[in-house]
């Protein structure tokens, strides 16, 4: 089986975010998704099959299967594209978010996924504590995703966060969205941090993204935005909400193909 793995949302190697992506040729169990997911050992492992017009596309971290993936979605699109598996200018997946697409622009893949609004909602105090914040957030809300959103003012706010490693991984939570406004030429900044499904804090996070451009459009009065996520590997993202979608766009580095062999 073909495989690759490719940086997402950067345009040089080893920086944003690495995720695995293999190319079915047959429908392959959960289990054993699973296993390769954990494997491969990287924050996702996404699987797509050939499924009539459009294709099958299956999100694993090493712990657990994801409903939706960013940046798993944008390698695929890279890797089909790679492969020669796609001619034209866009391509559809059906997954466990319903139907996505992902179109080509130059150097640029443009996703098109469901806009995920956050709810003003207290924090749990828990997360609180394992952010190990200094000051309150300006707003805390939570999304259909259980993601949970803390706007923290600044781009400095959300860099010099240091939560605590084994507090964060102890909350049985998919996703907690640290974000500032931007600073240099982005309109906001970004973490994320995905304890239920055995990431700490992940390097660039593409559904976070569904829930961010609806809050900061309501925030700043637009629909078009650059985003920064500050992880240690950093990674950039065009984002536009339009209506009931979010259309999230990346560049992507192919570093590595090859085959694996299934037992």
């Amino acid at each position: 089986m073909t495989y690759f793995i490719i940086d997402a949302f950067t345009d040089k190697a080893f920086a944003g975010n690495p995720a695995a992506v293999c190319l079915l040729e047959k429908p392959l169990t959960t289990e054993l998704m699973a296993s390769i997911a954990r494997e491969m050992n990287l924050s996702e492992t996404a699987f797509v099959l050939r499924e009539g017009d459009a294709w099958r596309l299956r999100w694993f971290t090493p712990a657990v299967e994801v409903p939706l993936c960013g940046h798993g979605t944008l390698a695929t699109a890279r890797a089909l594209h790679e492969a020669g598996l796609v001619t034209g200018d866009k391509v559809h997946f059906n997954s466990l978010s319903g139907d996505l697409a992902a179109r080509y622009h130059g150097d640029w893949i443009e996703l098109d996924f469901p806009s995920l609004p956050p709810t003003p909602a207290p924090v749990p105090e828990a997360v609180l504590d394992a952010l190990k914040l200094n000051s309150a957030p300006h707003w805390t809300g939570v999304n259909a995703h259980r993601y949970w959103l803390l706007d923290l003012g600044s781009a400095a706010a959300v860099r010099a966060v240091t939560p605590d490693l084994a507090a964060t991984m102890a909350l049985d939570l998919p996703g907690i969205i640290v974000t500032g406004a931007g600073d240099a030429s982005y309109d906001f900044t970004s973490r994320f941090f995905a304890p239920a499904d055995g990431i700490f804090e992940d390097p660039v996070t593409g559904s976070a993204h569904a829930a961010l451009a609806p809050y900061w459009s309501s925030v700043l009065g637009k629909t078009d935005f650059v985003a920064y996520q500050a992880s240690s590997r950093g990674g950039i993202l065009r984002v536009r909400l339009a209506g009931d979608r979010v259309l999230i766009a990346g560049e992507t580095v192919v570093v590595a193909t090859g085959d694996l062999r299934i037992p």
